[in-house]
């Protein structure tokens, strides 16, 4: 069985990074843990760091981090479908929300459960995924203000998500001043401002985020330290607190090319011939994933000799050249990941989970 492992000391290594970064310009943060996928052997690591602050976009893993650490403040970070409305005021003492009928049933709900819901409500910047559209905002503000049982303790927004659109400085202030609207219009006090995600913290190290951007909400940048301006690793931080290892279940030198009537294969693709590959032959390797588990473009090989060619459902096939490291069937083959790679094959439960 192919197995992913996490290792710990990088991962706390990446976490103190970010921390002392955070504390240094006085803002907030918590960890984002959807990529773990409720496992609890790995979010076990990340509540043994001290975090705080836990956000996830399912509320099934909610509960598990509230059974195992009732004192995390736990964050639901998407709009709130209305089944799910009950455990979302059972699980998460904070939610983002957009739309003003469910934050009214949130209301409702968390008046039944006898409690006060915190909410961040999420603003359009661009990016034309979630959130209220900033003519609407102050409309929107004051009939939220009017529900009991909520509580608004923040605005925020996301860049990157769907589109690609950038947080800018420009935008990041704009932001803040969304906040100050608020506030001098309706003399309440909005504590945070979350305009930070693994996306923003390039404009943090640059200097060049808005003081009034207060609050961040990190988890690409602490399990794979990536720069996403650059796509390229944040000094000092690691890029492999998770690795895959598989094992290779075949070897054989075969030809470079397919021979016979070429159509689709079920994945949609159609191969296309490179005629000076003929009669040129190479050592290729299945291993033990296939797209069930990831897809190939989201691998990184570790070995410098191996590239992937491609996968079937439960087989993914790579190329040793010829095969200088003598590789045999048996052998484990190691990958670092992207971090779709890594949500997939978190996911798949026909991959092993440790921490090393």
């Amino acid at each position: 069985m192919a197995v992913l492992k996490l290792y710990r000391d990088k991962l706390k290594h990446n976490y103190n990074h970010l921390d002392n970064v955070f504390r240094e310009h006085g803002i907030d943060w918590g960890v984002v843990t959807k990529l773990l996928c409720g496992q609890e052997i790995f979010l076990k690591e990340i509540l043994g760091l001290g975090v705080k602050e836990v956000h996830d976009s399912r509320v099934t893993n909610l509960k598990v981090i509230k059974s195992m650490a009732p004192d995390v403040q736990t964050v639901y970070i998407k709009p709130a479908p209305k089944q799910s409305i009950p455990d979302i005021i059972r699980y998460a003492d904070v939610s983002f929300q957009t739309e003003l009928d469910i934050i009214r049933l949130l209301s409702e709900e968390a008046e039944k459960q006898h409690k006060l819901h915190k909410i961040i409500i999420m603003i359009e910047m661009g990016d034309l995924r979630e959130g209220v559209l900033g003519d609407d905002l102050v409309d929107f503000y004051s009939k939220v203000f009017e529900l009991p049982n909520i509580s608004v303790i923040g605005l925020g927004a996301n860049f990157n998500c769907l589109h690609g659109v950038m947080p800018t400085q420009d935008k990041l202030i704009q932001l803040s001043l969304y906040k100050q609207i608020i506030e001098a219009k309706f003399d309440r006090q909005i504590p945070w401002v979350s305009g930070g995600t693994s996306v923003t913290i390039p404009l943090l190290f640059n200097h060049l985020m808005p003081k009034g951007i207060n609050h961040f909400r990190i988890g690409e940048a602490l399990f794979f330290g990536l720069n996403l301006f650059t796509n390229e690793t944040f000094e000092n931080m690691h890029n492999d607190v998770f690795e895959l290892y598989t094992e290779i279940i075949e070897l054989t030198e075969k030809p470079m090319l397919p021979s016979g009537v070429l159509a689709e294969n079920p994945s949609g693709e159609s191969f296309e011939v490179d005629e000076s590959l003929y009669g040129k032959t190479s050592h290729r390797a299945i291993l033990d994933v296939g797209l069930l588990d990831i897809n190939p473009r989201f691998l990184i090989p570790k070995e410098e000799d191996v590239s992937v060619i491609g996968a079937s459902s439960d087989m993914l096939i790579v190329e040793l050249g010829d095969n200088a490291q003598n590789y045999k069937v048996g052998d484990v083959l190691r990958f670092n990941l992207r971090y779709m790679g890594a949500l997939s094959v978190l996911n798949s439960r026909y991959i092993g989970k440790e921490v090393v």
